[in-house]
């Protein structure tokens, strides 16, 4: 089961490089277009002088929106992060103590009720960790 998780955690990573990848190859390759449409237009210097200062003013500004968004996303997912651990903690010391309550409570069956309880806690431990990876894997792709 390790592994399985493993290989998609793998392929996870790889469609998410490959995206970034695909993104910062365009924007370069756009960046590049635009330079190269500049240089070879039939202006007068001042005139591709003037429209060159344009072009880097919105590059700039474009790149300051690109940054507070990418600031503001890597912060509601820091604190998405931080709930979805604190209600893992929180489902984990309930069933610890569930877990605890159960072996005290019946000393005739105590096998099956700990078994029983350990399986309650794996599962609520799984779903925990399951509801985390759809939060950061939707959190990351529309940060994409």
């Amino acid at each position: 089961m390790s592994t399985e998780k493993n290989q998609v955690n793998g392929e996870k990573q790889t469609n998410n490089t490959a995206g970034r990848d695909f993104v910062f190859g365009s924007l370069i390759g756009g960046v590049v277009g635009a330079v190269v449409a500049l240089l070879m237009a039939p202006k007068s210097g001042r005139e591709l002088r003037g429209n060159i200062n344009e072009s880097s003013s919105e590059w700039k500004a474009r790149a300051g929106e690109w940054k507070d968004r990418a600031v503001e996303s890597s912060t509601q997912l820091s604190k998405n992060v931080s709930e979805k651990s604190q209600e893992l903690g929180t489902k984990v010391k309930d069933s610890t103590k569930s877990l605890q309550d159960k072996v005290k409570g019946s000393k005739s069956s105590e096998d099956e009720e700990a078994e029983k309880a350990a399986q309650e806690v794996a599962e609520a431990i799984e779903e925990a960790a399951q509801e985390l990876e759809k939060q950061q894997s939707s959190t990351t792709s529309s940060n994409i």
